[in-house]
């Protein structure tokens, strides 16, 4: 039996293949957006993926403002901040938070479902939102995909 024919291959920063991927946001849920883009921003979805690597996508998150949230999640689901000085804790809701920076809820939900660690921060910077349909990003060509798509 030859042996070398079963290396596992770990795919590195040289050999990764990043591509532009763009998620249309309009009525789509906020958690399983989310979670499919996660996904996507970590790398799993590709068959080389390898758990220390960035060796995920880089996405686009376009119409994030008309995300919808299911059951009484838009009043009673609370962010929670700390401004550091005593008696500094602030509370809102994405009710709130979608009228002042709609970009927020989003960025806030696919932060929550990525690693807490060096490597989540870095993914975290392959993530663009935009609030609207246009976005900054149209020369990189990126590739639309639907959400029910991403497995």
């Amino acid at each position: 039996m030859d042996t070398l024919s079963y290396k596992t291959v770990s795919a590195n920063k040289a050999t990764v293949q990043k591509e532009w991927i763009l998620v249309d946001a309009k009525d789509e849920i906020l958690g399983r957006l989310a979670s499919k883009v996660a996904l996507v921003l970590r790398g799993k979805t590709k068959a080389s993926f390898t758990p220390h690597v960035d060796c995920g996508d880089n996405v686009i998150i376009i119409n994030a403002s008309q995300v919808k949230l299911t059951g009484d999640k838009m009043t009673d689901k609370e962010y929670v901040s700390h401004t550091g000085f005593p008696g500094g804790q602030r509370i809102t809701t994405p009710e709130k938070l979608l009228a002042k920076k709609p970009i927020e809820v989003v960025e806030k939900a696919v932060r929550g479902m990525l690693p807490k660690n060096r490597l989540g921060r870095e993914l975290f910077r392959n993530l663009y939102v935009y609030e609207g349909s246009e976005h900054a990003q149209e020369a990189q060509k990126p590739k639309k995909v639907e959400l029910n798509s991403i497995k």
